[in-house]
């Protein structure tokens, strides 16, 4: 029976910045319009939350039964390490989206949006079979597409849409930007899994990119970020603060770039993570200056 310290391991941690950091920036720019709301903004994080944990633990179940976790690198695997029972696993997955699917309801009742049940639906969809199902569109390349819409564009418009009942262009500027660093998170990721990906059929981007390619592709998604985030000071001067990212961006670019592989990415996966985190709180903070 795995170990509480296990399953907070299996929610795979390092990956929850991901979830806070577009409700911070879609706050910001729902805050640049008219006062934020704090119970809503509460509300969409918990469902960012509940979202990315449960794709967590659906990817560990999918990904366990399968067999493709059976030799990786990075945060133990409950279900292919056999520290919980696969059914155990699915279950968590499912409670995490139910949990996610509640609040979400809460925050559409707030808002009276009720026409975004149907974004929820299409997103605990996209959770499930982003590695679940016959045909997961996780293994045939298209992840960080899916990630691009439902952890940038969704999870940010959201936020500033069921605040302010309506989206701004900075809003979906940060949206982009936030969706290229949750990309990001992905693609190195992957990088470090291509050699056992490709072994059992997981044909990642990354994995369809080739190794060089993934690894401009990564820089890309990382740098690209601060200068949108220098489009949006058109809007407020104050989202200039971004600029003090280009540092640890460029830090990050240059360390994939060089070719650290295997166990040497993982502190880049984390780095990734709270590069996405402080993004998410200095474009949102700029924004609502």
């Amino acid at each position: 029976m795995a170990t509480a310290a296990e399953w907070v391991a299996g929610a795979r941690p390092r990956t929850l910045p991901a979830a806070a950091a577009p409700v911070l920036v879609g706050t910001g720019a729902a805050a640049q319009i008219e006062s934020a709301h704090l119970g809503r903004a509460l509300l969409a994080l918990g469902v960012a939350l509940a979202l990315q944990v449960g794709v967590n633990y659906a990817n560990d179940y999918s990904d366990g039964v399968r067999g493709t976790d059976a030799e990786r690198v990075g945060p133990m695997r409950l279900t292919a390490s056999g520290a919980a029972l696969p059914r155990t696993v699915k279950a968590a997955a499912f409670a995490a989206l139910g949990v996610a699917g509640l609040l979400g309801l809460g925050l559409v009742a707030l808002s009276g949006q009720w026409w975004l049940l149907a974004i929820g639906v299409l997103c605990v969809l996209a959770a499930w079979f982003y590695t679940g199902g016959r045909r997961p569109y996780g293994y045939l390349g298209l992840g960080e597409v899916g990630v691009f819409v439902f952890f940038g564009l969704v999870a940010v418009l959201g936020t500033t849409y069921t605040q302010a009942g309506t989206t701004t262009w900075p809003a979906w500027v940060g949206a982009v930007a936030i969706g290229l660093i949750a990309c990001a998170l992905l693609m190195v990721n992957n990088l470090r899994d291509i050699p056992t990906d490709a072994l059992v059929g997981k044909r990642t981007l990354a994995v369809r990119l080739g190794e060089h390619r993934a690894r401009r592709a990564y820089a890309v998604m990382v740098v690209l970020p601060v200068l949108l985030g220098l489009v949006c000071a058109l809007a407020n001067p104050w989202a200039l603060i971004v600029i003090l990212l280009a540092l640890p961006a460029g830090i990050l670019a240059f360390t994939v770039l060089v070719g650290a592989r295997g166990i040497a990415l993982v502190p880049v996966l984390a780095g990734t993570g709270m590069y996405e985190l402080a993004y998410g709180v200095l474009l949102g903070l700029g924004l609502a200056l």
